[in-house]
């Protein structure tokens, strides 16, 4: 396998000795510098797909690649970011979005004034040495963010990231991700149940059924444009989605 990006070739993901298999089968190809995003009913196999690739799942079939090599989590750069954030709360939030550059042994002057950068532009430099639990559900977002983006990653995979926000913290988070994203073009899988997040989100969008296998995957013309919103196009691909949703969801 040589191709830049992430690909998923035929895989199988179960467990419980197999009886339970969320994600069977998948072919999935993610070309570098580009973002995914994936849709489905509940137990889909979404999340379960994204610990695979993540390297915390191992296939019980296929496999699957990071710009050419199979995963590994210990050679490569992995961002990921979590619905719950994955602070660790008894570290500051400095020290969180330093854990990823600490692991990986790239901690340097340049990564710290990048950081300090980063947390300008996310609003929260002068949250740095306050603990998780002393910041708002949107600032430990951005923390999360920062520390995925300053680990400069190989793939970054996004699991319902903002699911837990108000909307209107939700869609300035969506902004913030989107800007850092531009400016790094970083291979991404984002996760999220909401359609219209998907569409602004991914330039590509995956439906997956509801037994662990793709639905279909599609083309997405409103990437990160919300003027679109109100356009006629914009609702016909928005019912489209949801009708696929549907029916994913009622298949048996």
């Amino acid at each position: 396998m040589t191709s830049d990006g992430i690909f998923v070739d035929r895989v199988t993901l179960s467990y419980d000795g197999g009886q339970v298999t969320p994600v069977e089968n998948i072919s999935l190809a993610i070309p570098k510098g580009t973002v995914l995003a994936m849709i489905g009913p509940s137990g889909s196999g979404k999340s379960t797909l994204l610990r695979g690739i993540a390297g915390i799942e191992k296939p019980a079939k296929g496999d699957i690649f990071l710009n050419g090599e199979k995963i590994s989590p210990k050679r490569q750069k992995i961002g990921f970011v979590p619905q719950n954030y994955g602070l660790l709360p008894w570290k500051s939030v400095e020290e969180n979005i330093l854990i990823g550059v600490r692991i990986k042994d790239s901690l340097n002057g340049d990564v710290l004034s990048k950081m300090n950068e980063f947390m300008e532009n996310l609003g929260i430099l002068e949250f740095r040495h306050r603990f998780p639990k002393e910041i708002s559900g949107g600032q430990q977002q951005r923390v999360s963010l920062a520390r995925a983006f300053l680990l400069n990653a190989d793939a970054l995979l996004m699991d319902e990231p903002f699911s837990a926000l108000d909307a209107i913290t939700r869609e300035e988070t969506q902004d913030v991700f989107l800007s850092l994203w531009k400016k790094q073009k970083i291979t991404t899988l984002f996760v999220t149940h909401d359609v219209e997040e998907a569409l602004y989100l991914g330039q590509r969008i995956v439906v997956l059924s509801n037994e662990g296998k793709i639905l279909r995957e599609l083309d997405n013309p409103f990437f990160g444009n919300r003027e679109d919103k109100l356009q006629e196009e914009f609702f016909k691909m928005r019912s489209k989605i949801r009708e696929l949703i549907q029916k994913a969801g009622s298949d048996k």
